[in-house]
């Protein structure tokens, strides 16, 4: 089975759109999402509907607790708080509660999915370093875990040197970003998952970001969110 991981949708419809072609393309037979649907972007409506309507799954992010719940802003940048509050006035109630309504965690296909890391999924916390990347791994019972919340793509081994997933070994893969990409590359980035070999392969993908960047403006959020999407941060 060919499983295509998303997360970070941040509500760019245009990356989400050319993610899920990419996915069809590569004949992915189900999408799983990582979270933060919205916040950030121009169009939540329109992407928690097709997530909603072409995934298996998908699990709680903190921006979309932020705007279901209205819990976490504190935490978050000024201009994500714009957003979250845009959005919590333009969300209609179905789409609301479709947020309040997703877990924190899934676990299926031997692997384990979640938007930050598996020891606490909603307190949101970041593995930036080597120790807190190792300590993940006993908190989750298969081979592999899959995360988002960093917006950048990374391959973590409970063994040292070990680069590639491959059976034998434990991994805790972070999928990158759709919508928002921080690590220096403006295209929308995607993982697929083959079950079967147990390997992975990420996939980033142009898409419109003029077009995102312009809906930005159009919806009268703050400027800086498009400029960041043109390069990458």
């Amino acid at each position: 089975m060919r499983i295509a991981v998303l997360s970070d949708i941040h509500a760019n419809l245009e990356a989400l759109a050319t993610a899920l072609k990419v996915a069809e393309e590569h004949k992915a037979d189900s999408v799983i999402c990582l979270g933060d649907v919205v916040g950030y972007g121009p169009d939540p409506a329109a992407c928690i509907d097709l997530i909603r309507t072409t995934c298996e799954a998908c699990v709680l992010g903190n921006h979309d607790e932020a705007v279901a719940f209205d819990k976490g802003l504190g935490v978050l940048p000024s201009d994500a708080q714009t957003v979250v509050r845009m959005h919590q006035r333009t969300l209609g109630e179905n789409h609301m509660e479709w947020l309040r309504a997703l877990p924190l965690r899934y676990d299926a296909h031997g692997a384990s999915f979640v938007h930050s890391s598996p020891d606490d999924p909603g307190a949101w916390h970041r593995l930036e370093s080597f120790r807190s990347m190792q300590a993940q791994f006993s908190f989750f019972d298969g081979p592999i875990c899959f995360v988002g919340h960093s917006h950048k793509p990374a391959v973590a081994s409970n063994n040292v040197g070990i680069l590639r997933v491959r059976r034998g070994h434990r991994f805790i893969v972070d999928v990158g970003s759709v919508g928002q990409p921080r690590d220096g590359d403006s295209r929308m980035a995607l993982l697929l998952f083959d079950t079967e070999e147990f390997a992975c392969e990420l996939v980033r993908g142009h898409y419109d970001v003029e077009r995102t960047a312009a809906r930005i403006k159009e919806e009268g959020l703050p400027g800086v969110l498009a400029e960041r999407l043109k390069q990458g941060w």
